[in-house]
């Protein structure tokens, strides 16, 4: 491991990073909400912690190795986060502690969309802004990281991604090619956030509403500026549609859409084994959900078909955006949204969870081991898109998928004992984990009233989730500190 690569990358990365504070300067001297203080405070220590890291090393041009992709990885959301909740932690509005403004930062930039705070429609505009900004621009990190990085470090069976990353990325070392992909994911990042924006515009929205949740929604983060938060739309048909729309396209895989992009074709969606798995399972839940909210009288038909889309595509791309309380829907209902939530959508997008590519190659690997029962000698490949995949990539999912399992169960058990039942451990839990925002329990509404200490277990648990798991825990072991 170099440090002195590492502190080159994060010295650029914090320098252009303390750049995102000079919008919420402007809006805040716009609307005269007094915070813009608080945020140049925030861009002057972003700024000049960016260049004390960068300027002794400036000068080094080597590519960053595998081993030194993982620590930069890694640190990525921790430093960012961290730095990203200095304007929350310096302005007086909201009153937050250094735990909350942390975790407000953290779940704004992993767009994990869980919140501490309440009373967000009377917030300084400026402040609601920034929030909504953050989640953007952790949305383009999720996708270049999950698409231009994690491949070539073979987190988790995201070997498969390999062939279809956009753009010319070698295998063997992390390159300035990255940037050629970075730069083309964003196009298409940008592309879909002004169309959401202006479809929100035109449909009804004000211009800084507009904004700020096309923001939210191509990230797939769910932050809103309302404390109802789409249900504040709710009998806004055409927003409710245009939300579902994006959040759905942003839960594709970005490098389906850079084939689109560049080809100018639609046919080959279908043609990909996950997006054809995460569609029909959507479908189904959707169908599930939908009418058993009106064969129990909760909503007429229109509104259960609309609840129970909305709810569906929202906690399935775990954007977490709520149409309803469905915390207060029938009892299986919202560990049904859960569950959907946990398993994330497509891969090398703006989703959190454990992705749909994991769910159908473990599902695949069951299918088979039930075949070998009956068939011993059988040989069963399993396929990916018509190609056969690699036992290693096989095995990196189930070990992915144990690790996961673990982590959830020993978190949970955490939270508990820091004095949170089991509903709230629970969900708080699965929902960080997942990146997916909303709880149930004493979270229900919002985490303000999680205990501190369960907080920080939940902002490791937001990390874990965004960083695909192994990615952090390959830090913690030996092995990767050995020469």
């Amino acid at each position: 491991m170099r440090i002195a690569v590492i502190a080159r990358i994060f010295g650029i990365l914090l320098t252009v990073f303390s750049l995102t504070l000079l919008p919420p300067i402007g809006v805040s001297l716009w609307y005269h909400d007094g915070t813009h203080t608080a945020f140049s405070a925030a861009f002057i220590i972003t700024l000049v912690t960016g260049l004390f890291m960068w300027l002794p090393v400036h000068d080094l041009r080597q590519d960053l190795r595998t081993r030194d992709g993982f620590v930069v990885t890694s640190l990525f959301w921790l430093v960012l986060g961290s730095f990203g909740s200095l304007p929350l932690i310096i302005s007086p509005q909201p009153d937050l502690s250094i735990t909350d403004s942390i975790f407000e930062g953290i779940s704004g930039l992993t767009t994990t969309g869980a919140t501490v705070i309440t009373g967000l429609d009377n917030l300084p505009p400026a402040i609601l802004y920034y929030r909504q900004q953050l989640q953007w621009f952790g949305g383009i990190g999720v996708i270049v990281i999950a698409l231009a990085i994690l491949p070539m470090l073979g987190i988790g069976g995201m070997q498969l991604y390999k062939a279809e990353t956009p753009g010319p990325v070698k295998d063997t070392k992390l390159t300035p090619r990255i940037a050629e992909t970075a730069r083309a994911l964003f196009v298409i990042y940008i592309i879909l956030t002004v169309l959401c924006g202006l479809g929100y515009w035109w449909a009804g929205m004000t211009v800084f509403d507009a904004v700020g949740h096309a923001f939210s929604t191509v990230a797939n983060g769910g932050f809103s500026t309302h404390d109802a938060s789409m249900g504040f739309y709710a009998n806004n048909h055409a927003i409710m549609a245009i939300c579902i729309v994006f959040m759905f396209t942003a839960a594709i895989n970005f490098g389906l859409h850079f084939f689109a992009f560049r080809n100018r074709t639609l046919s080959h969606y279908w043609k990909d084994s996950e997006f054809r798995f995460w569609v029909t399972l959507t479908f189904f839940a959707a169908v599930l959900i939908s009418f058993y909210l009106w064969s129990q009288g909760i909503f007429g038909a229109g509104s259960s078909l609309l609840h129970g889309v909305f709810q569906v595509v929202s906690i399935g791309t775990t954007a977490g955006f709520a149409s309803e309380n469905f915390s207060a829907w029938p009892a299986f209902l919202p560990y049904v949204l859960l569950m959907l939530g946990i398993l994330g959508a497509c891969a090398g997008s703006t989703c959190g969870g454990i992705k749909a590519v994991r769910g159908m190659l473990i599902m695949k690997s069951g299918m088979r081991e039930l075949n070998r029962l009956v068939h011993a000698n059988a040989v069963v490949p399993i396929k990916v898109n018509k190609k056969i995949v690699p036992e290693r990539v096989t095995d990196a999912v189930w070990g992915f998928f144990a690790v996961y399992i673990l982590s959830f169960f020993v978190l949970t058990i955490i939270v508990m004992a820091t004095g949170e039942n089991f509903v709230t451990s629970f969900s708080t839990v699965a929902s960080c984990l997942s990146n997916i925002g909303p709880a149930l329990g004493d979270a229900a509404a919002h985490y303000g009233e999680v205990n501190e200490v369960a907080k920080w277990f939940l902002i490791l648990a937001m990390l874990m989730g965004r960083l695909e798991i192994f990615t952090l825990l390959v830090l913690l072991t030996p092995a990767f500190w050995r020469h």
